[in-house]
């Protein structure tokens, strides 16, 4: 009988083991799935460097700023912020833009300063209102501020923040892959 039992499980775990090959592909490697088509990043040129976008925001895509920055929800698209940085002014300035992500959004800020706050390196900047030709009363959609860091030629991430008619609103961006000259 041990005999028989012996066999009786040899010939059982060669059944299984054949089944799971078969099964799994004798072993190779699962191909992998299709990629996802996503939308080709566009690229944007300034101060003597190239961004590259594809900015993913819920159900639509950000693509490069009308001033060449990195363009961020705030508030739900109601309003867009784009940020751009002058590396040897050592400047970040935030354009508010409207739902269509180009139109400038001329909005009378809390305090008249929006708040950057960028991660890496931590530091933070308060942007004050320089309204563009034609807007007043107050109302801006240019914020300009300094910081001695904004002067490091590399790929910023943050948070752009502010109150618009008392409602706060924050937006994210991040910029991606320069190609420095």
């Amino acid at each position: 009988m041990r005999t028989y039992s012996f066999v009786s499980s040899t010939f059982t775990l060669a059944i299984l083991t054949t089944a799971t090959l078969g099964l799994t592909g004798c072993g190779q490697p699962t191909p992998p799935a299709p990629a996802k088509a996503t939308k080709p990043a566009t690229t944007a040129v300034h101060d003597d460097h190239s961004h590259d976008h594809d900015h993913a925001h819920g159900d639509h895509e950000h693509g490069a700023g009308p001033h060449g920055g990195t363009v961020a929800d705030w508030g739900g698209g109601k309003y867009h912020v784009e940020f751009t940085v002058d590396h040897d002014a050592k400047e970040a300035i935030i354009y508010l833009l409207g739902a269509d992500e180009k139109t400038p959004a001329p909005a009378t800020v809390a305090d008249g300063k929006l708040l950057l706050t960028i991660r890496e390196p931590a530091f933070q900047v308060e942007l004050a209102a320089r309204p563009l030709d034609g807007e007043s009363g107050g109302a801006a959609s240019r914020y300009v501020g300094m910081h001695d860091s904004l002067g490091i030629v590399r790929e910023f991430a943050g948070t752009i923040s502010g109150a618009v008619d008392g409602t706060p609103y924050a937006g994210d961006f991040a910029e991606h892959a320069h190609e420095h000259e």
